[in-house]
């Protein structure tokens, strides 16, 4: 890590210990504020508090049980928090009970909880689900991207990836993504990883394994070399 990022992650840090006593204090001042639970419960999440995270969202489930569109934010949140310390099963079994009004964020949180479980064509359901109430959603469309890039449905990737940056022309890590399926459909690739080297060198770098991994395929496969 390097000494700015350091820093950076030092001022965040503060900033949400600041944010957690103020909303702290909110609460005291004035207990019926389910946003400030909410809000107190993400910040928590910030500071890598889960388990405080998890229990405050689970006290305050009792305290607003008699308000429907509030216990919805709050399995939200709680599908959030759960996500955040990496108990999919958990997150999932939030964010599947959620309304209407929910559903869309929901079925994206459904979609990266299942693709982080490893299961890509439950992920990419929820994703294409989600992306019906959002369609110009750059989050939904990278997750429906990613996963099929992951089950091996490149064509399709390719026209997901093209929307993504169409709509996101800074994003690296589409465009690294984007590369690897034009290296594998053997349409030209270099100006992909050139622009993901620049907006995301960080991605750049741990996606060189997968990089290496493809062009062994490729070579194994009698393969192509169009950049």
């Amino acid at each position: 890590m390097t000494e700015k990022q350091t820093t950076d992650r030092a001022a965040s840090k503060q900033r949400s210990e600041q944010l957690v006593h103020k909303l702290v204090q909110q609460i005291d001042r004035n207990p019926g504020d389910a946003d400030a639970y909410y809000e107190l419960a993400t910040a928590l999440v910030d500071l890598n508090s889960f388990a405080q995270a998890e229990e405050l969202l689970m006290k305050s489930l009792g305290l607003f049980g008699a308000q429907p569109e509030t216990v919805e934010k709050l399995h939200y949140g709680l599908g959030n928090v759960y996500y955040a310390a990496q108990d999919y099963t958990k997150a999932i079994q939030q964010f599947d009970q959620l309304g209407p009004k929910w559903k869309g964020a929901g079925y994206l949180m459904l979609a990266q909880s299942y693709m982080a479980n490893g299961d890509h064509k439950r992920a990419l359901a929820f994703a294409l689900t989600a992306l019906t109430s959002q369609p110009q959603d750059v989050a939904t469309l990278q997750v429906v991207a990613e996963n099929l890039l992951a089950v091996g449905n490149f064509a399709q990737a390719a026209t997901y990836y093209d929307q993504v940056l169409t709509l996101d022309d800074q994003n690296g890590r589409a465009a690294f993504d984007r590369g690897l399926v034009a290296m594998v459909q053997g349409t030209p690739y270099a100006d992909y990883f050139k622009r993901a080297e620049q907006l995301d060198p960080q991605y750049f770098q741990q996606g060189q394994k997968r990089l290496a991994d493809i062009e062994k395929f490729i070579q194994t496969q009698g393969g192509h070399d169009t950049k």
